[in-house]
C-alpha cells in the first residue's frame, strides 16, 4: 500500500517541471531479493504477489517495481521517478543496511545517503534548496512512542516547510492507538492532513498486524480520487473475509 500510494504521490508531483525534493527518513537497504531472505517467511507471496496481473490502478507501480529488479525499497521508486534538478536525501541508522544504502547509489550525484536519524534530519535539511518537496516518514514501529514522534516530526516539518508533501506510514494493530494518533494530529493544529487506511482483518488483535495507513498532508491534487482506486484494488486482490479500505480527511486544508 505504502508503494503504490508513494508512486501515486511522486507522479502528480513530476507534472510540474520545477526541481522536486524529496527526503526518505527510514530509507532501510533500498532493495530486497524476494527469493533471498525474504523466502524463509514466503510473506511476500500473500502481498505482492497477489498482483499478479495487476489491476488497472495497481498497474503503474506493478510495472515500475518489475522493470527496477528485484523488489524495489522506497528510495529506488523514487530514484526511478527523479528528473535532472530533482535530488533524493536517504537517512538509516543501522549500518549494514546504511553500508547497502550507499553502495546501491553510489554512482549517483542526485542521491545523498545519510547515517543518521531521520527524525533529526527534518530539523536539519528542511528546508531545501528546491522549493518544492515531499518528505517520507517511514519507521520500523520497533519502540514505543512512535506515533507521537510522527506527529512531533510533522509539526517540525509544518513549521521549517509548510508548503511541502509529507507521507508518514503507520500499522494498524487495533483501533485505540491509531484513533488517539489521528486526535495527536488534530491537536497538533495540522492543516490538510488525511488517512488512506488499508485493513485485510478487523483491527481488533493487538498483537497481529491487520493493517496498515499512511498519513498524508498536503495531498497534490488529484491524489484523492487515484489514491481512493488503489485502495480498493488493494482490498479487493488482497482482502480475507473481514477486509476494508478508506480515504479519511483528518483535517481541513
Amino acid at each position: 500500500m505504502k508503494h503504490a500510494l508513494l508512486c501515486s504521490i511522486l507522479g502528480f508531483m513530476t507534472k510540474k517541471p520545477t526541481p522536486l525534493f524529496v527526503l526518505d527518513t527510514h530509507a532501510g537497504r533500498g532493495t530486497y531479493d524476494l527469493m533471498g531472505d525474504a523466502e524463509r517467511t514466503g510473506e511476500w507471496r500473500h502481498g505482492f504477489g497477489r498482483l499478479m496481473p495487476p489491476p488497472a490502478a495497481l498497474q503503474f507501480y506493478v510495472g515500475l517495481a518489475e522493470r527496477l529488479g528485484l523488489y524495489p525499497g522506497s528510495p529506488r521508486f523514487i530514484r526511478a521517478r527523479l528528473r535532472t534538478g530533482d535530488g533524493l536525501a536517504c537517512c538509516e541508522l543501522h549500518p549494514e543496511d546504511h553500508a547497502a544504502l550507499r553502495r546501491l547509489f553510489s554512482d549517483e550525484p542526485q542521491v545523498a545517503v545519510h547515517h543518521r536519524d531521520g527524525y533529526e534530519a527534518m530539523g536539519a535539511l528542511l528546508p531545501p534548496q528546491q522549493r518544492r518537496g515531499l518528505v517520507l516518514i517511514d519507521p520500523p514501529f520497533e519502540q514505543a512512542g512512535e506515533f507521537e514522534r510522527i506527529v512531533d516530526a510533522l509539526t517540525v516539518g509544518a513549521a521549517r516547510f509548510s508548503h511541502g508533501v509529507y507521507a508518514a506510514w503507520y500499522p494498524i494493530k487495533h483501533r485505540t492507538p491509531v484513533s488517539a494518533f489521528h486526535a495527536g494530529l488534530r491537536e497538533a493544529g495540522l492543516r490538510d492532513v488525511v488517512a488512506c487506511e488499508l485493513w485485510l482483518r478487523e483491527p481488533t488483535d493487538p498483537e497481529r498486524l491487520n493493517g496498515c495507513g499512511l498519513i498524508v498532508r498536503n495531498a497534490p491534487f488529484g491524489f484523492e480520487r487515484e489514491a481512493s482506486a488503489i485502495l480498493m484494488a488493494l482490498r479487493d486482490t488482497l482482502g480475507e473475509e473481514t477486509r476494508g479500505a478508506a480515504y479519511l480527511r483528518l483535517t481541513d486544508e
